[in-house]
């Protein structure tokens, strides 16, 4: 035992060089990190045997499409024999085998391939080595009739990308943002396209940040008739349908505010891994994430005007509630205090043997009935 590790330790030390990675080192490290310890997949994230994420593979070269649907590996080997070439690669929710296979072809970091799989991550940008990894949050409206208190305004989901030296990966969790319409028009755009996998990534983005803008202006549209619902007087315009809004809006923000930071990290000059003719372009798309960011901040301060609008009218209404039982209590207190003067048992009470007693105590509760009811309705208690 003792000679064996004598020369394990011999044959990794090299002389002073450290041992190299070997390249499959980080996907198994993945895979493990995933998978439980007798090796079957953790419970939220269960592999379905049978099926295929992979919804397309293309490989380009010089800005065109290669004929043909090729396996990745092969896709791959032949971009790398190329001098313009890459593969974009696109898959719909993978499971954790073919992730994990994926990742050992094409040599993704074992962190990037949890977050691809578990799809439950903040818009950023990180570097692994020559591989940058860029998650975006999709986001799509939801069509609905009438806004409740249980109304879905917004379905979000998520795109992740790894972008290579040869290749571009496209990871997407939902149907919040298809993307087999920008992997279209994209091809239709030679000279975009000869710009490498960084064109995919604008292609993309540009994509997602366009849906944010559709969802910003049908929002507005939401928000109009909500605003109009509060200070309808024949509307009962329920609190609860202002807090689902705000929900709503709460999840959309998550969704476009964070992606500012990655976005100003691809258009920096001192970026070199994005080529300039396509910071040109991500300069673009930053411009309209700004205009959303601050369509929704300002949708969050209208929510919290409108809120706090209603909430006051609330309060006027149980004021006005109050009036009116108070008005009714003092018209009341006419008769209950005649009653209880001529209810006492006394024996030389005034009028006790008048005739005409009990008519004249109805004509005087009914006339200070009369003159407090206008009085009321005068001030507008009534």
């Amino acid at each position: 035992m003792t000679d064996r590790v004598a020369r394990d330790r011999t044959d990794g030390q090299h002389g002073d060089r450290p041992p190299r990675p070997r390249a499959w080192a980080a996907p198994v490290r993945a895979m493990s990190r995933i998978l439980n310890a007798d090796g079957s997949p953790q419970a939220p994230q269960p592999t379905r045997p049978g099926r295929s994420g992979i919804v397309d593979c293309g490989l380009y070269v010089d800005g065109e499409r290669r004929p043909g649907r090729p396996q990745y590996a092969d896709a791959l080997a032949a971009a790398r024999r190329e001098r313009d070439g890459f593969v974009w690669l696109g898959l719909h929710e993978p499971d954790l085998t073919e992730m994990t296979e994926i990742a050992a072809t094409f040599g993704l970091h074992e962190l990037a391939v949890e977050d691809a799989v578990k799809a439950e991550q903040r818009p950023k940008l990180e570097h692994f080595g020559e591989i940058v990894f860029l998650v975006l949050r999709t986001a799509r409206y939801c069509e609905h009739t009438e806004l409740t208190e249980n109304s879905e305004v917004v379905e979000t989901g998520q795109v992740m990308l790894f972008i290579g030296p040869n290749f571009v990966i496209s990871v997407r969790h939902g149907d919040a943002c298809r993307l087999s319409p920008v992997r279209a028009d994209l091809e239709a755009k030679r000279d975009l396209l000869r710009q490498g996998p960084w064109a995919v990534a604008y292609a993309i983005t540009d994509r997602v940040v366009d849906l944010y803008l559709e969802v910003a202006d049908r929002l507005e549209d939401d928000l109009d008739v909500l605003e109009a619902d509060v200070f309808d007087r024949q509307s009962s315009g329920r609190i609860q349908r202002i807090y689902q809004m705000k929900r709503e809006l709460v999840e959309f923000k998550r969704a476009v505010v964070p992606l500012q930071r990655p976005l100003m990290t691809l258009t920096a000059q001192v970026n070199r891994a994005v080529p300039q003719e396509v910071r040109r372009y991500f300069r673009d798309v930053q411009d309209h994430l700004s205009r959303t960011v601050e369509q929704v901040n300002s949708y969050d301060d209208l929510l919290n005007s409108i809120l706090q609008a209603r909430l006051a009218q609330v309060t006027v209404d149980q004021n006005n509630d109050m009036r009116k039982i108070a008005a009714w209590a003092a018209i009341g207190a006419v008769w209950t205090a005649i009653a209880g003067i001529y209810g006492m048992n006394f024996q030389n009470m005034p009028e006790l043997t008048w005739t005409y007693g009990y008519p004249g105590v109805w004509a005087v509760n009914l006339t200070l009935s009369f003159v407090l009811y206008r009085w009321f309705r005068r001030n507008g208690w009534l």
